[in-house]
């Protein structure tokens, strides 16, 4: 019985010699302080069929580790390791395979020191005053915000009830002070300009071209042209020229009528006269604003002289 006692001891004694001889850790150092750093080394004693999983570690920290070195018949890890809380801490054992075989590494004491300070020879300090951040963009954001806002409503204040109202007023003035032959010729080559009728928009072409002469009658000859039918316009300007009030031809006449029918029928018959019609019209148009005028009055001392 004592001798079979005797072989099993040897026997696990020599397993546990195996195994240490086979895997092996080591650190430079025992004892640190926080912060501080050393090396952890993983030797194994074979090259064929090893695998060192990831280092198991409680209360260290991993700051770097180098790849599996081969020296003569040994694999070499290296590990750079660190500790941030002080007390004693145990490097586990590390199961490392050879060959599918298990082998456990040693358990390693490491003991993490704070760092020791003489308070007799730190410089005191009065305490300082709480001190106030500096402003930012952000404190100010809001009340930038609304100044730009309220500049924006001022602007458009300004220019909606100011500026366009002045704008409006002199273009209004412009026109009524210039005479009614001027005023039409000048708005016949501003629809020049709109190339209305070039751009398909016939109907708006001869809404205006016909809106230039009725206007120009209603200034020169003051009624309300405007506001009559084109029958109506025509009626009133034949019982002017039969109470021989206006100057001008029964050419200008026919010329005006068919200027007005032609545009009623682009607006309400939609009709699309060709593009030597429409430059006729506009020719007409010029030569009734140039013909058709009223009748000068003649004082009685002038007829007396």
């Amino acid at each position: 019985m004592k001798k079979q006692l005797f072989y099993i001891l040897l026997f696990v004694s020599t397993i546990g010699f195996a195994q240490e001889s086979k895997v092996k850790a080591e650190i430079d150092t025992t004892n640190i302080r926080i912060g501080e750093q050393f090396n952890l080394k993983i030797t194994v004693d074979d090259t064929q069929n090893v695998i060192i999983p990831k280092l198991q570690l409680k209360g260290l920290e991993i700051i770097d580790s180098t790849q599996v070195d081969t020296i003569k018949n040994s694999l070499i890890r290296k590990y750079i390791l660190t500790g941030f809380d002080s007390g004693a801490f145990y490097i586990p054992q590390q199961q490392i395979f050879v060959k599918n075989q298990a082998f456990l590494t040693d358990s390693l004491l490491v003991n993490v020191a704070t760092i020791a300070i003489d308070t007799t020879k730190v410089k005191k300090f009065p305490i300082k005053s709480i001190k106030s951040e500096p402003y930012t963009f952000d404190d100010f954001k809001i009340y930038v915000y609304i100044l730009l806002a309220a500049l924006a409503i001022i602007g458009f204040w300004i220019y909606w009830f100011v500026i366009r109202k002045r704008k409006e007023e002199i273009e209004e003035d412009t026109y009524k002070a210039m005479p009614p032959y001027d005023e039409a010729i000048l708005k016949l080559n501003e629809l020049d300009e709109k190339l209305l009728w070039q751009n398909n928009k016939v109907k708006e072409y001869y809404s205006e071209l016909t809106e230039i002469v009725r206007g120009y009658i209603e200034r020169e000859l003051k009624v309300p042209a405007l506001e009559k039918t084109t029958d109506e316009v025509l009626d009133m300007l034949k019982d002017f020229k039969d109470a021989e009030t206006i100057q001008t031809s029964e050419d200008t006449i026919k010329k005006l009528r068919d200027l007005l029918r032609e545009a009623d029928l682009v607006k309400f018959a939609k009709s699309k006269p060709l593009a030597l019609e429409i430059e006729e019209d506009r020719k007409d148009a010029q030569d009734i604003v140039s013909n058709l005028k009223p009748k000068p009055i003649i004082e009685e001392n002038d007829e007396l002289e």
